[in-house]
């Protein structure tokens, strides 16, 4: 008797370097190894989309649709290259218009791409219904998800395989073009039995000869139980990765499930051990002088009390350890619980799990509830789609006053529609007022990457990419005894006295902005005394991060609660905003500058 064959997409090269390293993975260092998975047998990768998509132009200085031809050109025309979209989303955080949806799989198709995995974090079907048509019309098969999770303990409402089945039954019944379907757990929670339940429910329900898949994550320690589960219930395909991003935040390894199985009547993809090994270890080589973060390679006990994807845990620790805040994390962690079952129980995958990270992250900074991530606001108020269970009516009181937006029961595409922001036109104006080429790509990274987009389109991005050899250098400058401040704007006490000072390296042009507002340009640095006696204020950040934009100039009279400035921390917007009215008597930072928590932005009198 023949043995069943297991369809393997290996994802090394899309969820595994998102898992382990925020995505931060530089496409030459890494294509030598995409030629061994090739010599390895491997003929479906998941190999872009999702985060994957921003985190080129955000931190890599790199073009997406560039690595994608280039991946296509590796592995040839007969593989089958999959990309992760997100409904409505596509890879945007924020949800597109139609425009942007067709775009999505017009440069998707148009790039190299095979298949498109389809989810929406919300289960709510009527965010696949156009993107799904989309996907279809332009060439691409469309592998439509149920996404999963196991709630913490204690919460009831969703999540169950009932709950599974009347989504999979709304799929089926919509009428939505799809290749294959895919149940996909982000924080690997889900627990053995209720994954073959749900597999073996699906399995009976849908057509047959419909491919099923599996998606999850090692997070929780149950992964390979998983698997194992899956495919006794009947599963055609699961996702795996190689060493060294597989496990911990990732997929589970290709060799252990090899091993998992062996002498079992399965075939997983027609891999051979010794092949996997050789790509391993070409793997291992390329990606040897990238710092590896020890929570990715890690099985964490709490994760199914607080769900946090590996994809996105990663990405957010990279960023706690850019803004100094990783003594916070376990705290952050901790307080997900709430954040979760307030929210209405949406799964824990992106943009949802940023949603709940954000709100979680405000409610350990700012104190519970204080402050609402605008993510996670707009989520509970209706504007991504209708969540899984209510969320908290209380919670939904907070976000309306804090966000200025009132509850909505229209459909998440309705509302993206009526938005201008979100047309083809403002980003081809947008790209005409920049003096940027205007091409289908070129808008699409606009529209997708708003304005870090733009500044990669004009050569302007930022790189950082966290290497161990340029760790150490650093390390090396600093013990060499360089005690030289970098650029940026700093307080300074001089007799008693606060002085607001601009750093720059070099021989520079500086602006020195008075109180009264008059600018001198490169005029020697005059520190301004700034006093905090009487009724002058100082206005502090209350997160480190960098300044997105000054909104109000010295001078200025505002009232209380006026936006000052813009914060961007975390892929959150901080607005800092007036505690009382009162006049700008000076703006102590200047736009991209970086801040660190408690440090004086303003004075206001």
């Amino acid at each position: 008797m023949a043995k069943k064959f297991i369809d393997v997409m290996d994802t090394t090269f899309r969820d595994g370097f998102q898992s382990v390293f925020g995505g931060r993975v530089l496409m030459d260092d890494f294509f030598p190894a995409v030629e061994a998975a090739k010599t390895a047998g491997i003929t479906h990768f998941e190999f872009a989309g999702g985060a994957r998509f921003q985190s080129l132009y955000f931190y890599l200085r790199e073009d997406a649709f560039e690595m994608m031809d280039r991946f296509r050109k590796i592995v040839g025309p007969e593989a089958n290259l999959q990309t992760l979209a997100r409904g409505v989303n596509t890879v945007m955080l924020d949800t597109g218009s139609k425009e942007l949806i067709d775009l999505h799989a017009k440069m998707f198709k148009k790039h190299g791409a095979t298949t498109i995995r389809n989810f929406d974090a919300l289960n709510d079907v009527e965010n696949l219904k156009y993107s799904g048509e989309r996907i279809t019309h332009h060439g691409l098969k469309h592998e439509i998800v149920v996404t999963m999770m196991d709630l913490p303990p204690g919460c009831f409402g969703a999540h169950t395989v009932e709950f599974y089945e009347k989504t999979l039954r709304e799929i089926l019944d919509s009428g939505i073009p799809y290749s294959s379907i895919c149940f996909k757990d982000a924080s690997g929670t889900s627990n053995p039995q209720k994954v073959f339940e749900t597999i073996q429910m699906a399995r009976q329900l849908i057509p047959e000869g419909t491919h099923l898949r599996l998606h999850t994550h090692e997070t929780a320690g149950v992964s390979v139980a998983a698997y194992m589960a899956a495919l006794e219930a009947g599963v055609d395909g699961i996702d795996m990765a190689a060493s060294p991003v597989s496990g911990g935040t990732s997929q589970p390894d290709i060799l252990t499930m090899l091993h998992a199985t062996k002498g079992m009547n399965y075939d997983l993809g027609g891999l051979e051990i010794s092949k996997v090994l050789s790509y391993e270890k070409e793997l291992q080589n390329c990606l040897s002088d990238y710092f590896m973060p020890p929570e990715a390679t890690m099985v964490s006990p709490i994760i199914p009390f607080s769900p946090m994807p590996g994809g996105a845990l990663t990405a957010n620790t990279q960023m706690m350890r850019d803004n100094g805040l990783m003594d916070k994390f376990p705290d952050v962690i901790a307080a997900m619980t709430e954040v979760v079952e307030k929210g209405g129980y949406g799964t824990s995958v992106t943009p949802v799990s940023q949603f709940y990270f954000q709100q979680a992250l405000n409610n350990v900074m700012q104190g519970p509830w204080n402050a609402i991530a605008p993510g996670y606001g707009k989520m509970v108020l209706g504007y991504f789609g209708k969540t899984p269970v209510a969320p908290d009516p209380e919670i939904v009181r907070i976000a309306s006053e804090k966000l200025g937006l009132p509850p909505t029961t229209e459909k998440a595409l309705d509302l993206a529609n009526a938005d201008e922001s979100k047309s083809l036109a403002t980003w081809i104006n947008r790209l005409k007022e920049e003096n940027i080429e205007i091409t289908e790509e070129n808008i699409f990274i606009a529209a997708a990457c708003h304005d870090k987009g733009i500044a990669f389109l004009q050569g302007k991005g930022e790189l950082n990419v966290r290497k161990i050899s340029t760790m150490k250098k650093e390390e090396e400058n600093k013990s060499h005894g360089s005690s030289s401040m970098g650029s940026g704007n700093y307080t300074v006490v001089v007799d008693g006295q606060k002085f607001s000072v601009q750093v720059a390296e070099g021989d520079v042009n500086i602006l020195v902005t008075e109180v009264n507002g008059e600018v001198v340009e490169s005029a020697p640095i005059k520190p301004k005394a700034i006093t905090t006696s009487g009724t002058q204020l100082d206005i502090k950040a209350l997160l480190p991060g960098s300044v997105w934009k000054i909104v109000a100039n010295p001078g200025q009279s505002v009232n209380e609660g006026d936006v000052i400035l813009i914060l961007e921390s975390m892929k959150m917007e901080i607005d800092i905003v007036a505690p009382k009215g009162g006049v700008i008597k000076s703006i102590n930072v200047a736009t991209n500058d970086k801040v660190v928590e408690g440090q004086v932005v303003a004075v206001l009198g």
